[in-house]
């Protein structure tokens, strides 16, 4: 198994797939080009994603080009952060939050 430490885009085909893999969370953030939030986060999900390399997984949806996801799961504001383990959801959060925010959400999830 390789340890994923690059933000994982996801899309109608490969979404079930990616979020209902067993064993660590994934973090998806819903976001749009358009979207100055959606930038200020983009950062703070790259530190994320090798950060937590082995332990959590981060994904990005782009809203625009995959409008069937961002409506099942109900976004209507972005950046929406939802975070899936086993295909479940387990948490959600709206806006751009600060890194500190975005750690404590994993860490109430992940095997220490």
């Amino acid at each position: 198994m390789t340890i994923e430490t690059e933000i994982i885009h996801l899309t109608e085909k490969n979404f079930e797939e990616e979020i209902g893999r067993t064993g660590h969370p994934i973090l998806v953030d819903f976001w749009a080009e358009w979207c100055g939030p959606c930038h200020r986060v983009a950062p703070i999900l790259k530190e994320l994603a090798a950060e937590y390399a082995g332990r959590a997984r981060i994904g990005k949806v782009n809203v625009d080009e995959n409008t069937a996801l961002a409506s099942r799961y109900g976004v209507q504001s972005i950046p929406t952060l939802i975070l899936f383990k086993g295909g479940q959801v387990l948490e959600q959060a709206v806006g751009a939050l600060p890194k500190r925010n975005l750690q404590k959400l994993i860490d109430t999830h992940i095997s220490k």
